[in-house]
C-alpha cells in the first residue's frame, strides 16, 4: 500500500536522502526533524495497535495515535504511514524507509540490540484463539508443545515464534503467517489448531469476525520467563543514533501516559487503564531473558 506524499513529505524525503549518507555522529538533529515538519511512521496492519483507516486515509490505532499526539507537542504537525510487514519493520527503520516504528512492537532484548525504544506505552498478556470448545485443550504454549499433533499459527516477526520453540513445538507444527488476518483465516480453515498473539489483537479479530466457531482459550497461562509469567510491553521504536529525538519524545510521553486525555484516546481501541505501564522501564525490558 502506498500513500500520496504531501509537499512536506517531499521535503522530508529529500532530507532523508541527505541523512542516509551520514554517519551516526552526523545523525539528523531534532531541529532538522522539526524543520521537516513530518515524521514517517512504520507500521504493520494489526488492529487495534496500528492499521490504515480507509475513511480518514491515514494510519491509526493505539500506537500511532499516541505517537502522533507526542509528535504534535514536539512541533511535528504531519505524519505519514508506511505499511510494512512486521518482520521488516526494524530493517526498514534502520534503512531509513521511515523515521519511527509505532505498531504495537514489544520491547525485547533481541530488538534492543538493533534499535532503541521509547519508554513503554502499554503492557499486555498473550492468549490463543482456538476453535469453539477448545477441542485440543490448549491453554498455553506448553500445552501445544506437549500435544502430539497441535499446530499453532503465529505472525511473522513476532515473539510468539520464540515462545513456540521454547515450549517444544516442532517446526513442522508451527505455521507462520504474514499478518494477523491471515493467521485467523488459517485457524478458520483448519490449517492450525490455535493462533497465538497479544490479547488485544486477538480480541479485536474475534469481534470483527463474529464467528461462533472461534473463541479465546480461557483460561490461558502466560509464557514463563526466568520463573515468572511474562507480560510484555510495547513502545515506539527509534534508530539508535536518534538520541535527541527519542529523549524529547520520552520527556513528553512521561506526563501524557495515564492522563485523562491518554485514556480517552486509547479506550476506543479496547485498551484499559490497567494496560498502562506502571513501574516498568525500557531499560529493564532490554535486560536479557532466557528467551532473547
Amino acid at each position: 500500500m502506498t500513500h500520496r506524499r504531501s509537499d512536506r513529505s517531499v521535503v522530508a524525503f529529500l532530507l532523508t536522502l541527505v541523512w542516509s549518507g551520514c554517519s551516526q555522529q552526523d545523525a539528523p538533529t531534532l531541529q532538522e526533524i522539526k524543520q521537516a515538519g513530518v515524521v514517517r511512521i512504520g507500521y504493520n496492519n494489526e488492529v487495534p495497535f496500528a492499521y490504515y483507516d480507509t475513511v480518514t486515509r491515514q494510519v491509526t490505532g493505539e500506537a500511532p495515535e499516541v505517537a502522533r499526539h507526542i509528535l504534535r507537542q514536539m512541533g511535528v504537525s504531519t505524519t505519514e504511514g508506511i505499511l510494512t510487514e512486521f518482520g521488516a519493520l526494524i530493517p526498514g527503520l534502520n534503512a531509513r524507509r521511515f523515521d519511527i516504528i509505532a505498531s504495537g512492537m514489544y520491547v525485547t532484548p533481541m530488538r534492543c540490540r538493533q534499535i532503541s525504544f521509547s519508554e513503554p506505552i502499554s503492557c499486555m498478556g498473550q492468549c490463543f484463539l482456538v476453535r469453539s470448545g477448545n477441542p485440543l485443550a490448549l491453554h498455553s504454549y506448553a500445552d501445544a508443545g506437549q500435544h502430539k499433533a497441535a499446530r499453532v499459527g503465529i505472525v511473522s516477526g513476532g515473539i510468539e515464534l520464540q515462545y513456540a520453540r521454547a515450549a517444544g513445538i516442532p517446526e513442522d507444527r508451527i505455521a507462520i503467517f504474514p499478518d494477523p488476518p491471515s493467521a485467523f483465516a488459517g485457524l478458520q480453515a483448519g490449517r492450525v489448531d490455535a493462533m497465538g498473539g497479544p490479547l488485544p489483537s486477538l480480541q479485536t479479530l474475534l469481534g470483527q469476525a463474529n464467528d461462533a466457531q472461534i473463541e479465546l482459550a480461557q483460561p490461558f497461562e502466560e509464557p514463563v520467563i526466568s520463573g515468572k509469567a511474562l507480560k510484555l510491553c510495547e513502545a515506539v521504536g527509534f534508530r539508535n543514533e536518534d538520541v535527541e529525538f527519542r529523549a524529547e519524545f520520552n520527556d513528553r510521553l512521561k506526563t501524557f501516559l495515564g492522563s485523562k486525555e491518554h485514556l480517552d484516546m486509547i479506550r476506543p481501541f479496547g485498551f484499559k487503564e490497567s494496560d498502562i505501564p506502571v513501574g516498568v522501564t525500557t531499560e529493564e525490558l532490554c535486560r536479557p531473558w532466557s528467551i532473547p
